[in-house]
């Protein structure tokens, strides 16, 4: 899954529940975004890239998710 797929996956499950997200591009270095799900915060590597699993997952869990969420 690349990174932007994931940031779409993440705001359509926030849309659903009823939770606030956003996308801060000007905060993280370089090509990195920090997305915002409510009070949890997670890092996004370059959007354009696939993200690795190990990545995924600890991206997933900084958030209160699963892979069955999205």
């Amino acid at each position: 899954m690349k990174g932007s797929e994931f940031i779409k996956r993440v705001q359509r499950y926030a849309k659903v529940n009823h939770l606030d997200c956003r996308v801060d591009e000007k905060r993280g270095k370089g090509s990195h975004v920090t997305l915002y799900l409510d009070d949890k915060l997670t890092i996004v590597r370059n959007p354009k890239d696939e993200l690795k699993t190990g990545t995924l997952n600890a991206m997933l869990k900084q958030l209160g998710l699963t892979l069955g969420d999205l």
